[in-house]
């Protein structure tokens, strides 16, 4: 039986479908990095502050750089990206070091334009670097200042984005006392 050309051409515009499909799929199941693997979450909770995130179970915890009352975490496979969360205390418009009993005074008040899941609104800010790229996290409860943050290089941010926006939206606040 014979085939036409236009046929010919129809079976072989999908067998090249099909095979853009199966490469694309191969490519995308390759690319799972430690934000997407299997690893299960875990939560980090602040003994003295009682505020709490998520983090992926299988990275790695580091201290505070700068001596915080917190927790720092690092991705295993690429220690550059991290995230840490820490709280401080404030004395109306100054801010309080626990560690070095030094007062300073804080910057401007918050821009609420993010909220948590639990209900609590802050200030979320993205920091665009030449090397590092950061997301702030900022959330004022009474005479405490929260804080969480993460970061990655430049290059890789954009992929990180949703995976730390995500973290950021689980930071929890202990409750309010009466």
């Amino acid at each position: 039986m014979p085939v036409s050309i236009a046929s010919y051409a129809r079976i072989s515009s999908n067998t090249r479908l099909v095979w853009l499909l199966v490469l694309l799929t191969m490519l995308l199941q390759g690319c799972q990095s430690s934000r997407n693997s299997s690893a299960t979450w875990k939560i980090y909770r602040n003994p003295r502050y009682q505020f709490e995130f998520p983090y992926p179970s299988n990275w790695i915890a580091t201290p505070m750089p700068d001596n915080r009352d917190g927790q720092a975490f690092r991705d295993p496979q690429q220690p550059e990206i991290e995230i840490r969360g820490w709280a401080e205390h404030r004395l109306s418009n100054m801010i309080l070091n626990n560690r070095t009993s030094t007062v300073k005074k804080t910057a401007q008040p918050l821009q609420l334009n993010f909220t948590t899941q639990q209900g609590v609104t802050g200030q979320l800010q993205v920091k665009v670097g030449s090397d590092l790229n950061i997301m702030e996290l900022s959330l004022n409860q009474g005479l405490m200042l929260y804080h969480w943050r993460a970061q990655a290089p430049s290059k890789q941010f954009a992929d990180y984005y949703r995976f730390f926006y995500y973290i950021a939206s689980n930071y929890r606040l202990p409750p309010v006392s009466k």
